[in-house]
């Protein structure tokens, strides 16, 4: 038995110290986002400058222009995407010359027709565009649609009546005068990336839509009409937000947010083998496998690692070690029942598999929500904590499950069980007698909770939120120096004809200022090179006008509206609709709790803080669940029909039987996020601080709220 124990015990710890050398090469390939390596991100609306209603066809040609545009940068891996109907967002991780980006990206495109001697001959005005098309033979060729055919008929009949080799119009793609010619460019012409599109022969005057041929690849043809299309549009930019992080800044942010990813680990794994003994010790080390799992799924579906993903990472440890704590404390109650070690893990096992899966459920369904209406930073977030579900469910709930018990099937802790995982000191059916009388409390709880939330609401109202500029448009600035002080910000900012809301010292060397102005480029760019000049300081400017600000407010009450829907629908299906109703009003107490205590220490509220009020929903349902999936199991153990003083004393039970459970995996939750809110980055503070507020509320409400609730609507029924 003790060999074939020490053999497995091997075989698993060699498995994971090799498993873990692939951390290595998998952080160095990760692409992180502007908040960890610095860089620039700008979000464009797109108009038709003719006020025609705009099409998908101008935003593939708008995307086509900036795409080009990214690429004479030269920056490694950028993120373009389209969002909504008019939209697009660009990030460019890594850039050090914003000004020069920012004045690259909203160039516009322009087509023109040259002769070799690089004399304009006409420009995108003539044409209307270009497709894909072939010619008799049936080889790929570029359909270029005429628009002027007067122009058009002039211009290629002066072409066609030069010399032999001199008859030859070529498209150029923001051609430069001094900088471009077709005898410098005409060996790179046709090729991916040149300027010079192409350089076609003509033969004759058209006036007409004409086919452009020669030895084309499909790709090659689809690439100029693309090309020709994007250096033809009707489209404008406005830039209606934008963001800029210091190369030294986020690099600081990165190392800072590391080391407290680290060290909350370590601290989660530490407490696991303290509370749980061996299984505890394994499920901690086999975090790291779970660590892995996501991590490795992130990046093999292109994830761009931001600080709201590494929260999300974060808080999806707290809640796979949650599913580790629910199995361990049903293992040890049926130990405690006087079954043996494999029966209790067997059953223990298997009772806890509903609680687990209903709590990653109801999360994956917030986690959804976020994904669909959130904005960049938090479908960041909820992609990474789609991800640490599922994760869970493989890694923490089925892997690790075969894992213990491979070394529960060796018999070596038979006869010492509770060196395999801290037993109960006592019988646990007799101790009912001498359990805390939860349900004594209920008029107290409500009395309390009632006047603390109408204290509260008024307050909210009178005293409204600190909003940060993700709800009140402007412009945000964070100035990072040494020796820098409030007093001189406030002068400078003055002197720049600024409109100050509040500037406050964050730590030692960086001080945060809010401006009631939206910025645009030229003033970015004099705040950028001012606090350059006078202080050598790395800045971080943030932009949102009133357009996004009112698209993020609609989009965050949506979000909120629509979680707590899905999760009553989802609650009633698998309960029944008095579980759901609970839940909710427990849940909403939890956010309201929040929301309070932002008001009244005047924490900054951002598009971040939504993520976390619908983390605080998806985690505190995690609590209620496993309360109420054992109030339905106690109800179930029961015969015929329970009187009110019965139903009573089974809430009372299944309160304290999940107690426990509830306090273990707060504070395993808790712990990591600590850690991020003391060694990480001041940006996601708020989003800390939502979260350990929440979780405490969430404690609350599902031991003294939940099971209350649920037994007042339960017991007006049974009185009917």
């Amino acid at each position: 038995m003790k060999k074939k124990f020490i053999k497995r015990l091997l075989i698993f710890l060699a498995s994971i110290i090799l498993l873990s050398l692939v951390y290595i090469p998998l952080f160095n390939d990760m692409k992180f986002g502007l908040d960890l390596k610095g860089g620039f991100e700008v979000l464009y609306q797109v108009k038709r400058s003719d006020s025609k209603k705009l099409t998908s066809e101008d935003m593939k040609s708008t995307y086509d222009v900036i795409k080009r545009n990214v690429d004479s940068l030269g920056v490694a891996e950028p993120e373009i995407t389209m969002e909504g109907k008019d939209r697009i967002r660009v990030k460019l991780a890594g850039v050090t010359d914003i000004e020069n980006a920012r004045k690259v990206l909203s160039n516009v495109a322009n087509i023109s027709f040259r002769d070799t001697s690089d004399k304009l001959l006409m420009d995108s005005s003539v044409i209307k565009g270009a497709r894909l098309s072939y010619d008799e033979s049936g080889k790929p060729a570029i359909s270029l649609l005429v628009k002027n055919k007067e122009k058009f008929l002039e211009a290629t009949t002066l072409v066609s009546q030069k010399q032999n080799g001199n008859n030859v119009m070529v498209i150029w793609y923001n051609f430069e005068n001094g900088v471009n010619s077709y005898t410098k460019d005409r060996e790179t012409c046709g090729i991916q990336g040149s300027v010079c599109l192409s350089a076609a022969t003509v033969s004759q005057g058209f006036s007409s839509d004409v086919i452009i041929t020669g030895n084309f690849t499909k790709e090659e043809a689809e690439g100029l009409a693309t090309s020709i299309n994007a250096g033809s549009i009707t489209t404008k930019l406005t830039e209606i937000s934008s963001q800029n992080v210091n190369a030294s800044y986020g690099q600081g942010v990165l190392s800072k947010t590391l080391a407290a990813g680290v060290i909350g680990m370590l601290l989660v794994i530490i407490m696991m083998s303290l509370l749980y003994k061996f299984a505890g010790f394994i499920e901690g080390i086999s975090l790291l496998l779970y660590m892995l799992l996501v991590m490795g799924i992130f990046w093999l579906i292109g994830g761009v690692l931001t600080l709201p993903a590494i929260a999300a990472l974060i808080l999806g440890i707290g809640m796979a070690v949650d599913s580790c704590v629910i199995t361990n404390e049903r293992i040890t109650e049926e130990l405690s029942f006087g079954k043996s070690l494999k029966n209790a893990y067997e059953t223990g096992n298997s009772y806890s598999w509903s609680s687990i899966f209903d709590a990653n459920v109801t999360t994956l369904i917030v986690a959804i929500v976020l994904f669909v209406l959130g904005e960049s930073q938090v479908k960041g977030f909820a992609t990474m904590l789609i991800i640490t579900i599922f994760s869970t469910m493989f890694i923490m709930v089925f892997l690790n499950r075969k894992i213990l018990k491979s070394f529960v099937n060796t018999e070596f802790f038979n006869k010492k069980p509770n060196s395999f995982i801290r037993l109960k000191k006592q019988i646990l059916n007799k101790m009912e007698d001498k359990k805390f009388d939860f349900m004594s409390l209920i008029k107290k709880c409500f009395i309390i909770t009632a006047l603390y939330l109408i204290i509260g609401i008024v307050i909210l109202v009178l005293k409204g939120f600190n909003l940060g500029i993700d709800f009140r448009a402007g412009t945000d600035v964070t100035i990072k120096a040494e020796n820098i002080n409030v007093s001189n910000i406030k002068d400078d900012f003055n002197k720049l004809g600024y409109d100050i809301v509040t500037v406050t010292k964050q730590e030692n060397d960086e001080v945060y200022v809010k401006l009631n102005n939206e910025l645009k480029e030229e003033g970015i760019n004099k705040v950028n090179r001012y606090f350059k000049n006078k202080y050598n300081a790395t800045t971080l400017v943030n932009v949102v006008t009133n357009i996004v600000k009112q698209e993020l407010v609609k989009n965050a009450i949506y979000s909120v509206l629509i979680a707590m829907i899905a999760i009553i629908i989802y609650i009633s299906f698998r309960f029944k609709f008095s579980y759901a109703i609970s839940s909710i009003l427990a849940l909403t107490h939890d956010v309201l709790f929040v929301m309070i205590l932002f008001s009244l220490l005047k924490i900054e509220v951002n598009v971040i803080f939504i993520a976390a009020l619908l983390t605080i929903i998806g985690y505190s349902i995690n609590n209620t669940i496993v309360v109420f999936d054992r109030v339905r199991e106690n109800i179930s153990n029961k015969k015929g029909k329970l009187k009110e003083s019965e139903l009573k004393e089974v809430v009372n039970k299944s309160i304290n039987e999940t107690i426990t459970r509830s306090i273990y995996t707060t504070i395993t939750t808790i712990i990591p996020v600590v850690c991020l809110m003391i060694l990480g980055s001041k940006s996601i503070l708020p989003f800390n601080i939502a979260l350990i507020i929440g979780l405490v509320a969430g404690l609350y409400s599902s031991v003294l709220l939940a099971g209350q609730l649920w037994f007042s609507i339960e017991k007006r029924r049974i009185n009917k």
